[in-house]
């Protein structure tokens, strides 16, 4: 895997789209039909109204945008940070770094969208060099893939700003102890079995939990909370704007927050929904499951 990540790095993301074009795009959709079955469901699910061929055109959207994501994703091993800042532009940073300086931290919470691991370049654009970026992962299982996204996320920053999901309250709480002010971006939209789940809402027509790691440390630590607004501009060019959930989380109802993540979430999806990553199981269980 890195001898080919190694390979394609070194190719312009010019090179790399037509790869997705060539190979990967119909690899994926009309060869190994990776998920293919799962993607129909969830999209015939969530947008009733539409038609079986506008199901078919979405899909295909879809995953081509899949497959650009997996170029790009290949390009960020040496691209500078230049070059990533010219393809994800963050237009509203500057409310993050005051938000954190009143509230001590700032959680922002968004989904799969876009290319959703040029997120951590966020840091690029703080002008405050003490303000920490951190970023929620889960441990792969597979090694060499582990330290591939993790170095690449790290290198956006040029720091380890990456915490394992099981030592994310240990660290926040932590750092709440000190003058460091910070943000922490937390990818939420992830399945949710039953026995976790923290809020059930409808969502895209569908009862769906939610995890509520991030509601909870910004209810507990008084923090701020964001969204993240993903807006493809062109392929392979994005605008991400920070939209602010709540100052006051204390003062919140339990699943308040989790409740208006979820309607920022849908309405992004809608607005632009071929960049979501409709091939996760989302809706495998329900909420009278076991």
């Amino acid at each position: 895997m890195k001898f080919l990540i190694n390979i394609l790095s070194r190719l312009s993301l010019k090179s790399l789209y037509r790869l997705s074009d060539w190979i990967i795009f119909p690899l994926m959709y009309y060869v190994v039909r990776y998920r293919r079955k799962t993607v129909r469901k969830n999209l015939t699910l969530s947008f009733p109204d539409k038609s079986e061929k506008d199901i078919v055109a979405l899909e295909k959207r879809f995953y081509h945008h899949f497959s650009d994501v997996i170029m790009e994703i290949a390009w960020t091993y040496r691209a500078t940070n230049g070059q990533v800042m010219q393809h994800i532009v963050f237009e509203n940073a500057a409310d993050v770094e005051q938000w954190a300086r009143e509230k001590k931290g700032v959680i922002y919470l968004l989904g799969h969208l876009g290319n959703w691991e040029w997120m951590p370049a966020v840091q690029l654009y703080y002008k405050d060099p003490s303000l920490q970026e951190y970023n929620v992962y889960r441990h792969l299982n597979n090694k060499t893939a582990n330290e591939l996204i993790l170095g690449m996320r790290e290198r956006l920053s040029g720091k380890k700003t990456s915490i394992e999901k099981n030592n994310v309250v240990r660290r926040i709480i932590a750092m709440s102890h000190t003058d460091q002010h910070f943000t922490l971006g937390m990818v939420s939209d992830q399945k949710v079995s039953p026995k976790n789940a923290y809020h059930w809402t409808e969502f895209l027509h569908q009862d769906t939990s939610f995890l509520g790691g991030g509601e909870v440390l910004a209810r507990k630590l008084d923090l701020a909370v964001a969204y993240i607004h993903v807006r493809e501009v062109s392929r392979g060019y994005y605008r991400a704007h920070f939209e602010l959930i709540s100052k006051d989380a204390p003062n919140t109802e339990k699943g308040e927050i989790t409740e208006r993540f979820a309607r920022l979430l849908e309405t992004n999806i809608e607005e632009d929904p071929h960049i979501w990553l409709w091939s996760h199981n989302r809706w495998k269980w329900k909420r009278d499951d076991k």
